[in-house]
């Protein structure tokens, strides 16, 4: 099963994504989607009620292309700047239209948020220095414990990185365009905001609680079409 399709107290978590993005004004949303992609589809074209009021766009890679690669063949479909990106395995509860006016304000051609954790031992970390910009990136150290800021895996390009990325080579964003970029070139939205990864049982459980909650609070706002 796509994690995308992982169920929380009985709906499927992009049932909950989709709710929760349109309720902070989000009006088309692009699918970048490989491995059981067509589960996925299948599920938009038989659950009317989850994409009701939305676009949504499955834009189905035809092998493996990667972080970077995945934006780059989906560039076609993103029209707004700035685009907002988000992971399909991972969730914080953040005010997403602060996020954007962060971004706007910070003049940066990206920005990142960032989420500070108890531990984090299972994540790269983020060195941000006084004025909120990216120093660069700290590789994942299963012996480091103790609280420090990562990437939660959400973040605001705008056109010209987009651009950039779709006329290059890069397959990771993470090694190829965020750890390769000068430092100071990508703003950091930071904060102790709850975040959770899907990508164990554990976590999966744990996001019946937290998932649930946070959707049926969000607020409406603007975020980019």
């Amino acid at each position: 099963m796509p994690k995308l399709l992982a169920p929380i107290s009985g709906r499927p978590y992009l049932a909950y994504l989709l709710d929760w993005l349109q309720r902070f004004g989000a009006k088309r949303i692009v699918l970048g989607l490989g491995h059981q992609a067509q589960a996925v589809v299948d599920f938009l074209d038989r659950d009317k009620a989850a994409t009701a009021g939305l676009e949504v766009v499955p834009a189905i890679e035809p092998r493996p292309l990667g972080t970077a690669g995945a934006i780059r063949f989906a560039r076609r479909q993103l029209h707004s700047d700035p685009v907002l990106i988000l992971n399909g395995d991972s969730f914080t509860d953040v005010d997403l239209c602060a996020l954007v006016a962060h971004h706007r304000g910070a003049g940066a051609k990206a920005t990142l948020l960032c989420v500070e954790v108890d531990d984090a031992g299972r994540y790269g970390r983020v060195d941000i220095d006084a004025k909120g910009r990216i120093r660069g990136f700290i590789e994942k150290d299963a012996n480091f414990h103790g609280k420090s800021l990562i990437s939660a895996g959400a973040y605001l390009f705008s056109a010209a990185l987009l651009d950039e990325i779709a006329a290059g080579g890069a397959a990771s964003l993470e090694r190829e365009v965020f750890a390769c970029a000068p430092p100071g070139s990508f703003a950091a939205f930071a904060g102790r905001f709850a975040f959770i990864d899907i990508g164990t049982p554990e976590a999966l459980k744990a996001a019946e609680r937290m998932i649930g909650a946070t959707v049926t609070g969000a607020a409406a706002g603007d975020l980019p079409a």
